[in-house]
């Protein structure tokens, strides 16, 4: 392919991607297709010879299009969004023409300084306190895998890194409601799934500070190093936010790192009226949120915040010869805040959108989501045969259907994953579940970017023609 088919394709492409964008409330949210459907379309083999683009592109909308589930559907209500934006897809268009790979800052000087004044930027938006300093990382996991390995090299004086383990028993802390990735993250770390303690959580199911403080102090004495404690500003099944500050104080007492995930929920924190989610975060070693979650900032952005910036960099540095630079001084060489060495240009988007919407067009986006969440809330307790598990302090719902001639718990259960299944089925949205203390629990997560009040008005109308069929 040439410049002038490249100009041609591209062209052609970005019709589409408009056309796409424009009509995509034609598509069913959630794919059909079966498992090893797509697969089995494709050729076993590779080409040996050169393709025609016509037919590669009619294969794209042929083969590959059936499979993919609408995340920018309006009706797209499930697990967390993965909003987008149109300025943030033309900064990727650049993004991947430019191709940078930005490890140091000598190989992208305008990557590293954009993403170090975009990560001033967020700080200044979310009222992060003055002396911490961010970085992009490309999830959440990342980020957490990032603080409990600063947290493991802070504590031994960074000798694992130089010796490796030598039977220390670490021990890291999060509430039972907290995210996978700290299960992963403690085992990639090497500490071992058996030194994550799961502290017990409230009625709002956010931890229990005294849980926490009891179950520290039984470590300690039985020899154990309480090493990091994870709080979460919005956990994954119900979005409960754990008492930050008490927590801190708890950490500060015993000399434990303590990382905060707010990787979805923490987006909140731009509006004045939401910023009491991050109350004690100045006790804190580290926080994380990811603006590709809510933030019109398309897949993957993630800001991760460290109070101790040479910690971060001590415990990632390595400085081969062929990466030195007369430079290194005075410049962010990000290869050295986290895990990768090779980094995409991630900071160009968040500019973008930051600049397009300006404070006050993101602040309207979240506040309209966390109205269209209160609008959905009021119909359910309208509703004599729906319940509300948890807390509705964002834009996530956590309910169930509960008819009143029924108290069967596992029937009502299965009540409701037939309910989900059949909304799910019907290709006019797509909702996903969790389980709260052993009670199936339909999610709903309204925070997709093009969401308006007709799309919650319609999925309120589907799940009463689905009862209705259930019945």
């Amino acid at each position: 392919m040439n410049a002038q088919e490249f100009r041609q394709r591209a062209h052609q492409l970005v019709e589409w991607m408009a056309d796409y964008l424009e009509n995509v409330e034609q598509y069913p949210v959630k794919s059909p297709v079966k498992p090893r459907q797509i697969l089995a379309s494709l050729p076993a083999k590779p080409p040996h010879d050169p393709e025609h683009f016509d037919l590669i592109f009619s294969d794209f909308q042929e083969k590959i299009m059936p499979g993919i589930t609408h995340w920018q559907h309006p009706a797209f209500f499930a697990y967390f969004p993965a909003n987008s934006s149109f300025p943030s897809i033309l900064a990727e268009m650049l993004t991947a023409t430019l191709a940078s790979q930005c490890m140091i800052w000598e190989t992208s000087p305008a990557a590293a300084e954009l993403e170090e004044q975009m990560m001033e930027w967020l700080r200044q938006m979310m009222n992060i306190p003055d002396d911490w300093v961010g970085v992009i990382q490309d999830t959440a996991s990342t980020a957490t895998l990032c603080a409990i390995l600063t947290a493991r090299e802070k504590l031994s004086n960074y000798q694992i890194n130089e010796q490796g383990f030598a039977n220390q028993a670490f021990t890291v802390y999060c509430s039972t409601q907290t995210h996978s990735s700290i299960d992963k993250a403690v085992k990639i770390a090497g500490l071992g799934k058996q030194n994550l303690r799961k502290i017990a959580v409230d009625e709002r199911f956010a931890m229990l500070p005294e849980a926490l403080e009891t179950t520290i102090q039984t470590d300690i004495a039985e020899g154990k190093r309480p090493l990091c404690v994870v709080a979460a500003i919005g956990t994954t099944s119900s979005t409960a936010i754990d008492p930050l500050r008490q927590i801190g104080e708890i950490c500060q007492k015993y000399g434990v790192f303590l990382h905060v995930d707010g990787a979805y929920a923490g987006t909140a924190a731009i509006l004045p009226e939401k910023r009491w989610i991050l109350d004690g975060l100045e006790l804190a070693d580290s926080y994380v949120f990811n603006p590709h979650k809510w933030m019109l900032t398309n897949f993957d952005c993630t800001a991760y915040y460290v109070k101790d910036k040479e910690a971060l960099i001590r415990t990632f540095e390595i400085l081969p010869e062929y990466l030195k630079t007369k430079n290194d001084n005075q410049v962010n060489n990000y290869r050295d805040w986290g895990v990768q060495l090779g980094r995409r240009f991630r900071a160009l988007k968040l500019w973008f959108v930051i600049r397009t919407y300006g404070v006050a067009g993101i602040q309207a986006k979240i506040r309209l989501h966390l109205d269209l969440a209160q609008l959905f809330k009021q119909k359910l307790e309208a509703h004599p045969d729906f319940e509300i598990l948890a807390p509705v302090d964002f834009n996530l719902i956590c309910f169930r259907y509960k008819p009143l001639i029924i108290n069967d718990l596992e029937q009502i259960n299965q009540l409701n994953t037939q309910l989900l299944d059949k909304i799910n089925q019907s290709g006019k949205a797509y909702l996903t579940h969790t389980k709260l203390n052993d009670v199936y629990t339909l999610r709903l997560v309204i925070g997709q970017t093009q969401v308006e009040s007709r799309h919650v008005e319609a999925v309120w109308d589907l799940i009463l023609e689905k009862v209705e069929e259930l019945n």
